[in-house]
């Protein structure tokens, strides 16, 4: 089956309209969201029904929690918590009926699925070789997708080899293909409406689990456009500001 998964659109409607045309040419069997639908970007209700409708499976994020009100935003950034109040203002009814019925993991699969880490599917940044090497080991698949981080980053403990038992690391750069059929992985696409990388275009990753390969992926999309309905909402600037930057 060959895969797209996609995480933290964060309310970016453009990047993710440039995300779903750029795989509808992939022959994907099915479209797996990590989370963080909302949150930031200013067209929650549009992102969401999207997703609702491609999405085979979808997670709840941080911030679609938040604007639930199942977390408190007492540890977001200020420009991140006014934009969870912005959205529980303005979001429809059916977008957190949505976002309501989800959860942060699903392990009902032979790849396991996390919005942040295997240990902590709702808060742990996973940045490091020390954090990827503690839930690489605690892990219940040999192969788990995780986002929260916005960083298109990769993991893996080979079960082979010279440096079998030993974790490596990698960024996901455009067109970086991993070869899954071995080793322990832990594996995030980037984020489609939010990236952190340093490359402002939309991240996805395109999962083989037949050939049990993965390819990383960034398409650019209108960041004027998204960035106008954030002036437009009037959300903090520094949220529009940064989608230029990649960071």
């Amino acid at each position: 089956m060959r895969i797209a998964v996609i995480s933290d659109i964060h309310g970016n409607l453009p990047a993710l309209e440039a995300v779903l045309e750029d795989l509808a040419d992939a022959e994907i069997d099915e479209v797996w969201c990590l989370g963080d639908v909302v949150g930031y970007g200013a067209q929650p209700d549009e992102c969401t029904r999207l997703v609702s409708e491609r999405a085979e499976v979808c997670l709840v994020g941080n911030h679609d929690l938040a604007v639930l009100d199942a977390l408190d935003v007492s540890t977001f950034s200020p420009a991140a918590a006014e934009a969870v109040r912005w959205t529980q203002v303005h979001a429809a009814t059916e977008t957190l009926d949505f976002l309501r019925a989800l959860e942060p993991l699903d392990e009902s699969r032979e790849v396991g699925l996390y919005h942040a880490s295997p240990r902590d599917p709702i808060w742990e940044y996973v940045l490091s070789e020390q954090q990827a090497t503690e839930n690489i080991a605690e892990q219940p698949k040999r192969i788990c997708l995780i986002g929260h981080s916005h960083v298109a980053l990769f993991f893996v403990v080979p079960d082979a080899g010279p440096l079998a038992g030993q974790t490596r690391f990698g960024q996901g750069g455009v067109g970086t293909r991993l070869e899954l059929p071995g080793g322990r992985w832990l594996i995030n696409p980037g984020s489609v409406g939010q990236p952190r990388d340093g490359d402002p275009r939309a991240a996805w990753l395109e999962l083989d689990t037949g050939e049990w390969n993965a390819t990383y992926h960034r398409v650019a999309y209108d960041i004027d456009r998204a960035a106008a309905a954030i002036v437009a909402a009037k959300l903090p600037g520094h949220l529009a500001r940064r989608l230029y930057a990649g960071q």
